[in-house]
């Protein structure tokens, strides 16, 4: 046998086994979820016995120690202790009026996960996120703990995407969206010092247009504002369309001049399909939608946008000039107050 040929047939055996402990170990982690879920069942069913049976600490102590010792003798290896029982019973208090999908997530982690995380935050979504974190990537209670003193959850959030495009568009486009769109935008070049309604604001992006252009960036044509979708004898309105030649579809912006709220996705989203029906033209891809507001929470945005069928964006807006017209409105302040101040000596 060739050295060749015995170099080969090792790479191949290295991948062999490489395959094989992926599999073993893949399905070890699949055997220690169902063992969680079976575990968290039953302490969540104890847990809703004694929260129906209206135990507290006052009242139930003598019971609950009572239940310990019996639950032992039929089950010696279960954590039945006192203190757990009462953690269970915690544990389904604090739970039951989740959403499902916190249910899930909780269910799959081991039992010093879910005290862990019960003791660090009464918030569904960040025990959402560390619940997801640990099962995808296999934390360990101290590196959850870790996790947790880094506020990983907080800067997730930051620097979480304002958008859907991953859930609504093709993986590519998803991606080429994301580099598009940005979550914020300096709108400084509107010369703006004073509260002003949408339609003041819509009346300056026009405009300035070309402006507005360079700072959405590459690939944005304008097609109007208040552009007209009639439909079933119903007329509405999109504040301001553009087409993105880069991604081949309409992007309607909805303008909006307070904070962020969740109804405006639902209006964003029958826009959207409003375009898609009547404007959306052979061989162009679906509509994208950008509500372009003062403020916006980022974890408000989030479960706006969850379940949303069409490609939804949130951005904010800053009405901070130029570095370059800021220094020369300051410039041309301190002449004038020089001048003033001349004529008044």
């Amino acid at each position: 046998m060739t050295k060749k040929i015995v170099l080969q047939v090792e790479s191949e055996y290295g991948e062999i086994l490489q395959q094989a402990v992926a599999v073993i170990k893949q399905a070890r982690v699949n055997v220690a979820r169902q063992l969680n879920i079976g575990e968290n069942a039953a302490y969540w069913e104890i847990g809703k016995v004694l929260h129906e049976r209206k135990l507290d600490s006052k009242h139930g102590n003598s019971v609950v120690r009572r239940l310990s010792v019996d639950l032992k003798g039929h089950f010696p290896d279960m954590g039945v202790a006192p203190r757990n029982l009462w953690n269970m019973k915690k544990f389904y208090e604090r739970f039951s009026k989740s959403n499902s999908k916190v249910q899930q997530a909780v269910a799959l982690l081991p039992w010093g996960h879910i005290l862990q995380l019960m003791r660090t935050t009464d918030d569904d979504n960040q025990i959402l996120f560390y619940a997801s974190e640990c099962v995808a990537k296999g934390w360990t209670r101290d590196l959850l703990i870790n996790a947790v003193k880094m506020q990983m959850y907080e800067r997730a959030a930051l620097n979480r995407p304002q958008n859907n495009f991953k859930d609504t568009l093709p993986e590519g486009q998803a991606e080429f969206a994301n580099e598009a769109f940005r979550s914020t935008y300096n709108l400084g070049f509107l010369g703006i010092t004073e509260p002003v309604m949408e339609l003041e604001l819509e009346r300056k992006l026009v405009e300035k247009v070309r402006q507005f252009l360079l700072e959405l960036g590459k690939g944005f044509a304008f097609i109007g504002n208040q552009h007209e979708l009639e439909f079933n004898g119903k007329a509405s309105r999109v504040d301001m369309l553009f087409f993105h030649r880069q991604l081949k579809c309409l992007v309607a912006i909805d303008l909006k001049v307070g904070e962020f709220k969740p109804e405006y996705v639902g209006k964003m989203n029958y826009y959207l399909s409003l375009l898609d029906r009547l404007e959306r033209g052979e061989g162009e891809n679906r509509s994208v939608g950008i509500i372009l507001c003062a403020t916006k929470d980022n974890v408000e945005v989030e479960l706006s946008l969850d379940g949303v069928g069409k490609p939804i964006g949130v951005a904010d807006y800053q009405l901070l000039l130029p570095k370059e017209e800021l220094q020369k409105v300051l410039a041309d302040e301190i002449k004038s107050f020089k001048e003033v101040k001349h004529l008044t000596h």
